[in-house]
């Protein structure tokens, strides 16, 4: 198949692609080699397990804490709850018991 310049206008602008334009692609499957279509159809384990998503309603403080905290202020968030779940059941409830 022969070189063919792009499809410019005069105002620089790259022109839309016709229906005989796109006949010229193929698809991923077929253009790329089996060992690199091999790669991209894997997805390696994940580092943690997996985690749920829901909706929670904190104090408008807390909140901002974490977030001026920086990126990953979620992931902190988590890893403070996690703390709190390792503390003995007895400081639990009275950390709940003096809200």
């Amino acid at each position: 198949m022969a070189y063919q310049l792009p499809k410019i206008d005069q105002t620089g602008e790259v022109s839309d692609l016709s229906l005989v334009d796109s006949a010229l692609f193929k698809s991923a499957r077929e253009a790329l080699p089996s060992s690199l279509l091999k790669k991209l159809g894997v997805r390696g384990s994940q580092k943690m397990p997996t985690k749920e998503r829901i909706t929670i309603r904190l104090s408008p403080e807390v909140v901002a804490a974490f977030r001026a905290s920086g990126d990953g202020w979620q992931t902190r968030m988590d890893a403070a709850l996690r703390g709190w779940l390792k503390l003995p059941k007895k400081i639990q409830k009275q950390s709940l018991a003096s809200r």
